[in-house]
């Protein structure tokens, strides 16, 4: 595969474009899931192009999560709220809005501009036990530390816990989100495997490495983002917390839905391939018809959906992006070219494909006047779905 996010300049269009193993496995022991093979995260997110701030409903999520945490740990001005993987610093805002002290940690120099230019102090570099010794020098340690879509993405998993340890302040509070295994799996959602994603978490797994670094998972929480994941809080081991009974059900029923069972991987890796197939189907008789098909989003999910499929410009003329760091470039692999919304109601296509399927209601309601063309939007995860 080529990586998700090296989008392609359109004067690059006939240059060579490198790709790379993308093979998952499961640990026989533990269970953990994650890429066999390792891409350099200087070459991931050295220059990222994935910017929190054009999703409505992350911001809505950001700004619900922000109020909820000020209450419920009584935070004033004089709490230090860290977040690890800040992005543009969109979340942070909303605690610095409210007099909250606030710091980012993002490993993409070109986001981390953003968010300082923004006023949001944001360190860009890679986060680990180093970093965090570094940071507590500085008197950074955090009252509430976050850590959303990020877990799943390092490479020593380790290490980036072993950092959340140090960074926290004795009674403070640990908030993780990450894409929950047993969704990916139960929902074909293979396109959410791509190199920046290294592990693929069960709660059963982050609670155990929490565990090994002497920090207590005391709760979750199910959320509908990223296609379902889970929030996760922890607190340091010693200071003997309660733990929520959500924690040991969900445990449950990781258990009874198969994720300690190797077959279950093996009956996944089928499944997806009906799922190539059926796309394809779909796409192979639109366009003998005559069919006009665009796409909506160029996410890095579209990257592996595209790639695995074999889907290509001859199958997708074109999608839309409202990130202009996207605009006027391809979708790797694909030469698929990607255009500023506007290019939907001036090409009409019969059907708009709907890449980030996990936002298809925020992006169906943005795009309702595709419908008075007769225009229709095709869900392609977990199976082909043409919505009416």
């Amino acid at each position: 595969m080529p990586l998700a996010n090296s989008y392609v300049p359109m004067d690059r269009q006939r240059a060579v474009e490198p790709f790379h193993p993308l093979h998952v496995q499961v640990c026989p022991e533990c269970r953990l899931v994650q890429l066999e093979h390792l891409e350099s995260p200087q070459a991931l997110f050295g220059e990222y192009a994935y910017v929190s701030s054009y999703s409505r409903s992350w911001l809505r999520h950001c700004q619900q999560y922000a109020e909820r945490m000020v209450t419920q740990l009584q935070l004033d001005n004089a709490a230090q709220v860290v977040e690890i993987g800040s992005n543009d610093g969109c979340l942070l805002s909303c605690f610095q809005k409210q007099g909250i002290a606030v710091h980012g940690v993002d490993p993409a120099a070109n986001v981390a501009k953003v968010a300082v230019a923004a006023g949001i102090p944001t360190d860009a570099t890679f986060f680990g036990k180093p970093y965090a010794e570094h940071l507590s020098t500085r008197g950074l340690n955090a009252d509430l530390l976050i850590a959303n879509n990020v877990l799943a993405h390092v490479p020593d998993i380790n290490d980036f816990v072993a950092g959340l340890k140090l960074l926290l302040k004795p009674g403070g509070l640990i908030t993780v989100e990450f894409p929950h295994l047993l969704r990916l799996i139960e929902s074909i959602q293979f396109d959410t495997i791509y190199h920046e994603h290294v592990s693929y978490l069960s709660l059963a797994v982050v609670q155990s490495i929490f565990a090994a670094h002497d920090l207590t998972v005391t709760d979750v929480e199910q959320l509908p983002t990223h296609g379902g994941s889970l929030r996760v809080f922890a607190r340091h081991t010693e200071s003997n917390p309660e733990i929520a009974t959500a924690v040991e059900d969900l445990i449950d029923t990781e258990r009874d839905r198969g994720l300690e069972r190797l077959e279950t991987y093996r009956d996944f890796n089928r499944q997806l391939r009906v799922a190539k197939l059926s796309l394809l189907q779909f796409l192979l008789d639109a366009k003998l018809k005559g069919a006009r098909v665009a796409g909506y989003g160029a996410p890095a999910k579209a990257t592996t959906l595209l790639n695995y499929c074999g889907v290509d410009v001859e199958f997708i003329d074109f999608t839309v992006d409202r990130n202009p760091r996207k605009q006027q470039h391809f979708i790797p692999g694909t030469q698929i070219p990607i255009l500023h919304p506007d290019a939907i109601n001036m090409h009409r296509p019969d059907y708009v494909v709907i890449f980030p399927w996990n936002l298809r209601d925020e992006i169906t309601q943005q795009l309702a006047d595709i419908r008075h063309w007769g225009g229709q939007f095709v869900v392609p995860i977990p199976e082909v779905e043409v919505l009416p």
